[in-house]
């Protein structure tokens, strides 16, 4: 496949050079104007997919350090800050439950847990529904890329059951008798499972890292605390919904629990390997949610975690060298952190939030809150990566809430989840999203149409619902 596209290079090229080169506005810094003009650039590249994600990053930071923006006239501290998100713990935790989670895929566990649930669970759409979505629940701490989960886990089985029960999607007229239903289920509810935990999704620790720049300290077991019951009770109402938004054709679906057992049957007792894995999980949870309690934090349960699987022998040190996903992410994700961090310490973000802030006028916080996040949701349709949503205008919308003053912590956790949370308005919207659309089972004026109507859904609940949770744990 070609990485590079040469034109949309070249509009990448022409986007950074347009506003390096428009002056600096005033009352703000030539470094950080500058360091915006890169900033924007490696965006507009992702999004246009001039080139790979990593790519983009990788030039991102060699122009900071060839043009020294982060350290005018010393091109040793320019380099050496360029390189400086590659020391954040935050992104060596994503890194790290990247090797963990190739754990529950290499031994079947991930697997095993899924079709346990279509068992369980699947006599009906609804059930077969719901049964998919408790694996991607279970699945979600440990499992960090969200696409990871849908293309290693769940979609397959997913596919197979849709199959299995007459749904194809080279047949146009099987694809609403389960398939289609199905589908925008699994992927709508991956998204779900992804802001419920804070290692769920890359996106979810680059919000934590942007708020510790405000002095907003947001842990795993804060963040889980604050998502779980908006993010359940949308998890919850999802299937429901779309049952009777985009109802399956089929209403029964008695083989789906003998189909799965039949697979259970196939894969044998409960290995060593999957025990282990068992084990190391739920150490891992508790190192993560009592971290505070232990002095553990985050990064080193993740390390504790890998040093189990490699000794016991579940993953080699091959399988953490061969697991180019999470390689990637380092990089592009130490890139994208280290620009935004320096546009906030440069004075860039308070200096726009401030004209943002002067332009809400006099309104209460009350009556900007809801205003900032729903500019910063609907934004998400011009981004292909709640990563690259997140990276772009993360900071920019959380600045200007503080300045207004909405609550810190409650907007933050908010804003965190919403580029995750609204992924399914495209079918372009996250990384789970193609692997779902290219199956086939669902047009693509249906995939936006249901997206944005579970989009409005699962709003209404994070505003309403979670406004209220929030008042009982005191975030505002």
């Amino acid at each position: 496949m070609k990485e590079i596209n040469l034109k949309n290079v070249l509009i990448t090229a022409i986007v950074g050079l347009i506003l390096w080169f428009i002056p600096t506005p005033e009352g703000l810094q030539p470094n950080a104007w500058h360091l915006l003009a890169i900033f924007v650039a490696t965006i507009t590249g992702i999004i246009a997919k001039a080139a790979s994600m990593g790519t983009m990053a990788m030039i991102g930071m060699t122009l900071c350090a060839a043009t020294q923006v982060l350290a005018p006239g010393d091109p040793v501290a320019s380099v050496t800050n360029a390189l400086s998100g590659f020391g954040n713990a935050t992104i060596w935790l994503i890194g790290l439950a990247f090797f963990i989670a190739r754990g529950f895929i290499k031994t079947g566990l991930g697997t095993r847990m899924a079709y346990y649930f279509i068992q369980l669970f699947g006599k009906g759409p609804l059930g077969l529904a719901y049964g998919l979505n408790i694996a991607d629940l279970l699945l979600a701490p440990a499992i960090p890329s969200n696409t990871a989960r849908a293309g290693g886990v769940i979609y397959p089985i997913m596919k197979s059951a849709a199959v299995n029960m007459d749904s194809h999607p080279d047949k146009p007229e099987t694809r609403r008798r389960i398939g289609a239903f199905l589908t925008l289920s699994s992927y709508n509810a991956n998204m779900v499972t992804s802001v419920i935990f804070l290692t769920a999704t890359a996106s979810n620790p680059m919000a934590q890292k942007f708020a510790k720049d405000f002095n907003i300290d947001i842990t795993w077991t804060s963040w889980l605390v604050a998502a779980c019951v908006p993010g359940l009770l949308c998890f919850f109402l999802l299937p429901l919904f779309l049952y009777k938004s985009y109802p399956p054709e089929l209403k029964s679906t008695k083989e789906a629990p003998a189909i799965a057992a039949e697979k259970l049957k196939e894969m044998g007792p409960i290995r060593r390997e999957e025990w282990l894995m068992i084990a190391t999980f739920i150490i891992l949870l508790v190192l993560w949610v009592f971290g505070n309690l232990l002095a553990v934090d985050a990064t080193t349960g993740a390390l504790i975690g890998l040093c189990i699987l490699l000794l016991t022998g579940v993953l080699t040190w091959e399988d953490v060298k061969k697991e180019t996903g999470a390689w990637d992410t380092v990089v592009w994700f130490s890139s994208l952190v280290m620009m935004g961090s320096y546009l906030n310490s440069l004075g860039f973000i308070g200096w726009f939030g401030d004209i943002v802030s002067n332009q809400l006028g006099g309104l209460s916080w009350q009556w900007a809150f809801p205003l900032i996040v729903l500019v910063y949701a609907y934004c998400h349709y011009m981004f292909a990566s709640g990563t690259a949503h997140a990276a772009a205008m993360y900071s920019v919308f959380l600045a200007v809430g503080i300045s207004v003053g909405v609550p810190g912590t409650m907007l933050a956790i908010f804003l965190g989840a919403i580029p995750t949370l609204l992924g399914g308005l495209t079918h372009y919207g996250h990384g789970a999203a193609p692997i779902f659309f290219g199956g086939g089972y669902v047009e693509m004026r249906d995939w936006w149409k249901q997206g944005f109507f579970i989009s409005v859904l699962f709003l209404a609940v994070w505003f309403f619902t979670g406004g209220l949770w929030w008042k009982v744990i005191g975030l505002w």
